[in-house]
């Protein structure tokens, strides 16, 4: 006992020393031992951990080395040692993604499939699913359907494991597993039943009725797993979701579970209780046992605790009223996580008195917190700013000193974003938080976060009520800082002097001194803005300085280079050319935690790269629209199909995504048939070749509009043909000549008018616009809708429209004005106006276009 516990110090004093600093070379040399006639384990164990360890840190291999040093450990399958070969496969696994030719050793590893000891058998199942690619399966397959009824636990957890990693890479494989499955979730394992559920459920999730049907059998027999139950409940609260009239049965299984003796499935039934209420009396079970989890002693189950609460806040705030006393308590918690999630779960109910305790004490520990709840403590001051406008003042400034104390860009950057939303969002809260952006960059060495401080100060600093306090800040940006930011202080004192008349003469004198600028960036803008502000010319000023549309450069860059290509001779269109719109974000429950801020890819940059397939597609042109995905199927069906649409000056190319379902069966020559509109051309169609069970397929239409505008609008009949061949169940291949061929009816597709048109909400100089807008044609019409909420109606409208709910102004008379292009580069410019009457809402909608056909088509799309 003196040794080992010598041996233990030893260990944690210095042990690991010699894991540290390791060398790649020296690690290479190490690994020759391995071909020695005789070797020791003891060595060969620390030569493997090294290996193991240096991948660990990240240190890159060579295909060469890699496969080196895979092929050197191959000559270890003949020890006898437990632990090393159990390292052996370890290291195998880490470096089958790296090396060549790793194929070789799936014959060792199926020899050792039938070993003995039973941890040697479990290792080799995971190693060979690692190594073994589809075409090799047919040889394992009935090892691994063996030991899936293997009496050991381990080796049949491993099988089921590896098969559910092949899921999505062999689905045919698993399915043929599906019965030896079924058995297995009957084992008294608690590690076996949870595997084969997740086994069987992941090869048939698409498969509503034998969902139902698994479910409401396990629900009849006792489980002792409480894994098995947690996913189980999953299952259940998934169905009660997309299935309300036959909930009650999963209802009362979750609410039972409530009182399991395990606290995961306690935890996990209040989530999905949480989940799925309508109402707060839904909540009252799941609230008494989440209190228990507030008082627990233990920090995780604490915290689960106090995440559950976060989001019944975000659902139904008044519910958490009587956990107040439980999240007070939590406060003063010494993990910090919990104290935090405690105190923005209050600070969502809070009074406006008690803002200021709870912002004091989480300040006191600010530093401590991890980075992911410092953005979930921003998350909740944003929302509280909407809540308390008088509190805005502090609450700001309490954003602009964790601005300060922030080290990291990236936080940083989510930090000032917030305060950049409140000063966009909430008038009251711009000039204070504008001052605090100009104060932080008057600090700040970051490039990236002072240009994007410098775009907004000169889009919201012109209308504050003293414009000219900023002109200051700006301008030290000008005389100190790099080429990039002083290119961007350029714009942005060229947007002052757009919108302040008073302050232009000044604005050209800085200007003025810009153009002797040393960078070559800086002195043309300055010398670009001078000549507008200088022409006086109100249109030039709001088209390239106030109002500058933002062009998606990525399809810019591809609507130039086809340009090139097809039509160099002629003048390029930017009015072509898809412009970025400001997708807001749904507001985030105040559980969700998001440390980074998301990327938002355009639809049209999603998708491009799947048009590609198309041989013609750069003849016609950049994408004008891309259209939301519509199911042409109902949901749970056989073959499941969405069409995407995508809008081009005068071509329409329709994308069916196509999924088969149907186990057994491959569709081959998969095409869709359309009952065509009068006067749509079809120009081509891009068939699917083949359809396998479980694998997504794409068929594209391209379609020429009509030359005329109005009968664009039109409805397809459409259908899909294909030939179906039955597939062996053990090998997954289509018997040879045995198909037939089938048709499956789609949903009817519509073309509308809406999805041809670009809108963008009205700006501040739409007064200007509309009004030189006068001289073009003018349509009028008068609707009636059948609702007597005037609100809705026009909440409706901007949807149909793509307009944010933010466009509707007025309150007993609704006002929706805004301005677009049509697919071809025509612009139009509406006004619609409603009013609440006897007979419903009645809306009076004026269109001003140079085109009469494309005013009267936008007209036509409202109808």
């Amino acid at each position: 006992m003196a040794n080992f516990r010598r041996d233990k110090k030893e260990e944690e004093g210095g042990g690991m020393e010699k894991f540290r600093m390791l060398d790649k070379n020296i690690i290479l040399q190490e690994v020759r031992y391995f071909n020695s006639n005789q070797v020791d384990a003891k060595k060969c164990i620390l030569i493997l951990s090294k290996t193991l360890i240096m991948l660990n840190q990240g240190v890159h291999l060579t295909t060469e080395e890699a496969t080196t040093i895979f092929f050197a450990i191959t000559r270890l399958f003949q020890s006898k040692d437990v632990m090393l070969r159990r390292l052996v496969y370890l290291s195998i696994k880490e470096l089958s993604s790296l090396a060549q030719n790793v194929f070789i050793v799936s014959s060792s590893l199926t020899k050792d499939m039938t070993e003995k000891v039973d941890l040697i058998r479990a290792a080799a199942i995971r190693t060979l699913r690692t190594i073994t690619d589809n075409s090799m399966l047919q040889n394992i397959e009935r090892h691994m359907i063996q030991a899936i009824l293997d009496k050991n636990p381990a080796v049949s957890s491993a099988a089921l494991v590896s098969a559910l990693h092949l899921t999505a890479s062999a689905p045919d494989f698993v399915q043929r597993c599906l019965n030896e499955a079924q058995v297995a979730i009957t084992s008294d394992n608690i590690m076996v039943t949870y595997h084969a559920l997740g086994v069987i459920s992941a090869s048939r999730h698409n498969d509503r009725l034998f969902m139902d049907k698994l479910v409401n059998m396990l629900l009849q027999r006792p489980i002792q797993s409480p894994y098995t139950v947690c996913l189980l409940i999953r299952y259940a609260a998934k169905l009660a979701e997309n299935e309300p009239e036959e909930s009650k049965s999963y209802l009362q299984f979750i609410e039972s579970s409530l009182y399991h003796r395990s606290e995961i499935v306690i935890y996990e039934a209040a989530h999905a209780v949480v989940s799925l209420s309508q109402n707060i009396r839904d909540l009252t079970q799941a609230l008494s046992a989440i209190q228990i989890f507030c008082l627990s002693s233990k920090a995780s189950t604490r915290l689960a605790g106090v995440r559950t609460l976060a989001q019944v806040t975000a659902k139904h705030p008044k519910a958490v009223i009587v956990c107040t006393v439980d999240l007070e308590n939590l406060i003063f918690d010494p993990n910090r996580s919990v104290a935090t999630l405690a105190i923005t779960t209050l600070l969502a109910n809070c009074t406006e008195s008690s803002i200021g305790r709870l912002i004091k004490r989480i300040s006191s520990f600010l530093s401590e917190i991890s980075d992911e709840f410092k953005i979930v403590v921003v998350d909740s001051i944003k929302n509280l700013c909407s809540k308390y406008p008088r509190k805005q003042e502090f609450l700001v400034s309490f954003l602009s000193d964790m601005l300060r104390a922030e080290r990291d860009e990236e936080h940083k950057m989510a930090i000032a974003n917030t305060i950049i939303t409140l000063i966009e969002e909430n008038p009251d809260a711009k000039e204070i938080g504008l001052s605090h952006l100009c104060e932080f960059i008057e600090d700040s060495h970051q490039e990236t976060l002072a240009v994007r401080v410098l775009h907004v100060i000169g889009h919201e600093g012109p209308k504050v009520r003293q414009p000219s306090r900023f002109i200051r800040f700006i301008y030290n940006r000008i005389l100190l800082n790099s080429e990039p930011v002083r290119a961007a202080a350029v714009s942005a004192v060229a947007q002052f002097g757009a919108a302040c008349a008073d302050l232009l003469p000044s604005i050209k004198v800085l200007l003025d001194r810009c153009q002797t600028d040393d960078d070559g960036e800086v002195r043309d803008r300055a010398t670009f803005y001078s000549a507008i502000l200088n022409s006086g010319d109100h249109k030039l000023i709001n088209n390239y300085i106030s109002n500058v549309p933002i062009y998606n450069f990525i399809l810019l860059k591809e609507a130039l280079q086809n340009h090139l290509n097809t039509n160099a001779d002629q003048s390029f269109n930017m009015d072509t050319v898809p412009i970025v719109k400001n997708i807001k974000k749904p507001k985030d429950q105040l559980a969700q935690i998001e440390i980074f801020p998301v990327t938002i890819v355009s639809p049209e940059e999603q998708y491009a790269s799947q048009l590609k397939v198309i041989p013609y597609i750069a003849k016609l042109g950049p994408i004008f629209k891309t259209c939301e995905p519509i199911d042409l199927t109902e949901p749970g069906t056989e073959y499941q199909v969405k069409c995407i649409k995508y809008i081009y000056a005068k071509h329409i190319i329709l994308q069916f995504e196509c999924l088969n379902t149907l186990f057994g069966h491959l569709l081959k020559e998969v095409h869709v048939c359309l009952d065509m509109a009068p006067e749509y051309n079809l120009i081509g169609e891009i068939p699917c070749e083949s359809l396998p069970y479980e694998k997504k397929g794409n068929i594209f239409c391209v379609l020429e509009f009509p030359k005329n505008p109005l009968n664009s609008v039109a409805c397809f009949g459409a259908a899909l043909e294909f030939s179906v061949y039955d597939c062996d169940s053990t090998t997954g291949k289509p018997y040879p000549g045995d198909c037939y061929p089938d048709t499956y009816t789609l949903e009817p597709i519509e073309i509308g008018g809406s999805e041809q048109f670009n809108i963008q909400p009205a700006s501040e100089d739409w007064e200007v616009s509309w009004e030189s807008a006068e001289s073009q044609k003018e349509v009028i019409d008068t609707f009636v809708m059948n609702d007597f909420d005037v609100t809705k109606v026009a909440t409706a409208m901007c949807k149909h429209l793509g307009l944010p709910d933010s466009s509707v102004k007025g309150d007993n008379v609704k006002k929706i004005c805004g301005l677009g292009m049509w697919r071809t580069g025509i612009p139009v410019i509406f006004s619609a106006r409603m009013v609440p009457s006897l007979s419903g809402v009645t809306m009076v909608l004026t269109v001003r276009s140079p085109s009469d056909a494309v005013a009267t088509l936008l007209l036509a799309a409202i109808e």
